[in-house]
């Protein structure tokens, strides 16, 4: 995922991504479901806007093909195994000779250099490898096992940092008029997201930290987080329980850091009282930082999201759906999922007619030869 995420978000800011892709199906996640007549949703959301180029990898004449298309593009990013491109004859060293201003950006598990930079790796592997398993074990009070892995946060987060470095290789390249290579290791994005973590393990405390809890409401549950001195005051105002501001346990924000989670069971027999919905706007009104857990079925609906057209609708020929649009807007520019799903293959005889220039009887020649669709 980290590589299709990273341009996905570079379409959505209207880059031309042409997805390089294996003849023999395409990506696998064209194959993941949820699928409908045989397209995949997760596919769609992952690479709207961009156009498809399949072919074969391994002949040497579709490998100088691509190393063409490389002189004539901006940037290269791949999500390979550190190995494999070079094998391709597609590395870096090979392709910048051909194209100095090219920015090549590889995303990998460990990283291209080190120990394990070889280690096959997905994004469950490496929420193991980093310590974020473990930490968010020792936050669990009644766990005896990290937690089941179903959301590849270290594949979005590898894919946000090579976006957010692309951007910064192509400003330093109007400066300097040369690319550069970019190296982004997910296992040192999930470790740098351990902030609190890293500081804590090379200087350990004599107790544990306030943990964020859900507290059981009427029917479901909500998030309380009552942070500061502020915080504090209003949640007691909502309760209507101002005398705990005179209560020993509660009196500094020491001495509610060190009582959290009393403070917190104060919280919830006053949430029991109330339906999620109702504990929300009463505790809202006060200003406290609260949220009702929702699904994400309910997300799709939120109203606070449609304001923001947070999300998009696109059709990939088997019906209508949603995808998100990236979390940040701009002034100047327009930051959406573009409507284009490309089938497999679909733009590659006009992408060789487009940026290579080629005639038909030659690209015809290539699909003769089994080396492109």
């Amino acid at each position: 995922m980290a590589g299709p995420f990273a341009t996905r978000m570079l379409a959505d800011l209207g880059a031309e991504v042409i997805k390089i892709e294996t003849m023999q199906g395409g990506d696998q996640v064209r194959a993941r479901p949820p699928l409908r007549d045989g397209k995949s949703r997760y596919f769609a959301q992952l690479n709207a806007g961009k156009r498809s180029l399949a072919c074969n990898l391994k002949s040497s004449e579709m490998q100088e093909t691509i190393r063409e298309l490389a002189k004539q593009c901006d940037i290269v990013v791949e999500n390979f195994r550190p190995g494999v491109m070079a094998r391709f004859g597609l590395d870096h060293e090979t392709l910048c000779k051909l194209n100095p201003r090219l920015i090549y950006c590889s995303i990998s598990g460990y990283g291209q250099l080190g120990p394990k930079a070889h280690s096959p790796a997905y994004a469950p592997v490496i929420h193991a490898s980093s310590g974020f398993d473990m930490t968010n074990l020792e936050y669990q009070d009644d766990a005896d096992k990290p937690a089941t892995s179903g959301i590849f946060i270290a594949d979005v987060l590898g894919g946000t940092h090579a976006f957010g470095a692309i951007q910064t290789a192509l400003f330093q390249r109007e400066r300097t008029g040369k690319g550069q290579f970019i190296d982004v290791s997910m296992l040192e994005a999930m470790v740098g997201m351990l902030v609190y973590e890293t500081q804590i393990a090379q200087q350990p405390l004599d107790q544990r930290r306030p943990l964020y809890k859900p507290l059981r409401t009427a029917d479901g549950f909500i998030m309380v987080a009552p942070t500061s001195p502020a915080n504090f005051l209003s949640l007691i105002k909502a309760m209507g329980r101002e005398e705990l501001a005179q209560d020993s346990r509660f009196a500094t924000n020491a001495d509610r850091n060190l009582n959290w989670d009393a403070l917190l069971a104060e919280a919830e027999s006053w949430t029991l009282e109330h339906k999620s919905a109702e504990a929300e706007a009463l505790l809202t009104a006060e200003g406290v930082p609260c949220a009702v857990y929702r699904t994400v079925e309910e997300v799709l609906t939120d109203e606070h999201l449609a304001s923001r057209n947070a999300f998009a609708t696109l059709d990939d020929g088997a019906g209508a759906f949603k995808v998100t649009n990236p979390p940040f807007r701009m002034s100047a520019s327009a930051t959406h999922a573009r409507a284009h799903v490309p089938a497999l293959g679909e733009d590659g005889a006009a992408i060789m007619q487009d940026i290579l220039k080629m005639r038909d009887d030659e690209i015809e020649s290539y699909r003769q030869d089994g080396v492109m669709l």
